[in-house]
């Protein structure tokens, strides 16, 4: 009796350029370079991106333009709103669910 052996191999998400990127969060792909350069994305290989790069590319561009920040103080910012939200969905799974009153 012969046993079959089969193999899968884990595709990740892929990756997209800096060109795609910027068309996707509709920055000129200069600002995407600084943004990456100050820590806002991790650069995966060769100027490879994450495609879900794009939201907080979009993100650090909507804090600069509406509340006047400086790209590292926008790249902090979006830090600081990741951070929060990652704990606030800790914090969720922790919590007894409320009970409102009618």
């Amino acid at each position: 009796m012969a046993s079959t052996i089969t193999l899968t191999r884990r595709i990740g998400p892929r990756l997209v350029g800096i060109e795609v990127l910027a068309r996707d969060s509709g920055l000129h792909p200069e600002v995407v370079s600084r943004l990456a350069r100050l820590g806002l994305l991790e650069i995966a290989g060769d100027s490879q991106f994450a495609p879900d790069a794009a939201a907080r590319l979009a993100q650090a561009a909507r804090l600069r333009r509406d509340l006047g920040l400086s790209y590292g103080a926008a790249v902090l910012t979006c830090e600081l709103l990741a951070r929060i939200d990652d704990l606030e969905a800790r914090l969720r799974r922790y919590e007894p669910p409320t009970h409102r009153p009618r």
